[in-house]
């Protein structure tokens, strides 16, 4: 049974966060009904009517996760979300009218981790929450009480080093890469399994993906975004490369380890 709380190590015990949602939609009923459903699910929501109302939620608490609709009036959800992305690394699914897959597009190149096409089923937004949680950070985990365990993970990879459990990329010169959650997921995947042929299916199946058919230009999108910052040269790269009509494979030097 999928149980909505996310579990921490807190001196030797078990410390239950449960998962906090925020849903941001002008559509009164559909706000209260995602709410609802998703409250009677076992996690905290919260809600808010517009970007203005969320935006002072966001500065007095913290989430897990937020669903923004789109289209809203004043601030639309997709500078929201530029917002929220540029603050904290809180799971994204935007929602949006069905047919506007420029929206979605944008909203993927911005850092969203999902999105849901209106109109859509409350069990649909149920399974999409679930797969991005699974993959979300947890706010309510000091990273400095991690650090002090002595056991956070490391990869090198050229002059980068990747922090698995701060999630986090270090440069050369010791600066941390700016880099979305849905960036380092994929990240992840690949340095975890290096040196293999990974198809698209492969990789949306491994960062958790609900399947559609878009996945395969979602996965494609963050590649792009990764290369920018981890190639000298993003169109001949040297870690990420491109095997026409399969997928990817991600090239780690022989010297490089965890």
């Amino acid at each position: 049974m999928f149980i909505p709380n996310l579990l921490s190590a807190e001196s030797g015990s078990e410390r239950v966060v449960k998962a906090r949602i925020i849903v941001v939609e002008d559509e009164p009923d559909l706000r209260e009904a995602v709410a609802e459903y998703l409250g009677a699910s076992g996690y905290d929501v919260v809600t808010a009517e517009n970007a203005v109302a969320a935006r002072a939620l966001f500065e007095a608490q913290s989430f897990h996760l937020a669903i923004l609709d789109i289209a809203m009036p004043g601030e639309d959800g997709l500078s929201l979300g530029r917002w929220l992305r540029s603050k904290t690394q809180i799971g994204i699914i935007y929602a949006t009218a069905a047919g506007t897959a420029l929206d979605r597009i944008v909203g993927l190149e911005l850092g969203a981790d999902d999105y849901i096409v209106k109109p859509y089923e409350l069990r649909e937004v149920l399974a999409r929450v679930r797969s991005v949680l699974r993959r979300v950070p947890q706010p309510a985990e000091p990273q400095a009480q991690k650090a002090e365990t002595g056991n956070r993970r490391f990869m090198n990879f050229g002059g980068f080093q990747a922090d698995f459990d701060g999630r986090l990329v270090i440069g050369a010169n010791g600066a941390v890469i700016e880099m979305a959650k849905s960036e380092f997921d994929v990240l992840e995947v690949f340095l975890t399994r290096a040196n293999r042929l990974l198809t698209r299916a492969a990789i949306s199946e491994a960062i958790g993906f609900v399947e559609d058919p878009e996945s395969s230009r979602a996965v494609d999108i963050r590649i792009m975004r990764l290369r920018k910052k981890i190639e000298a040269d993003p169109a001949n790269p040297k870690f990420l490369r491109t095997v026409r009509g399969e997928g990817y494979i991600f090239s780690l030097p022989s010297g490089d380890a965890k």
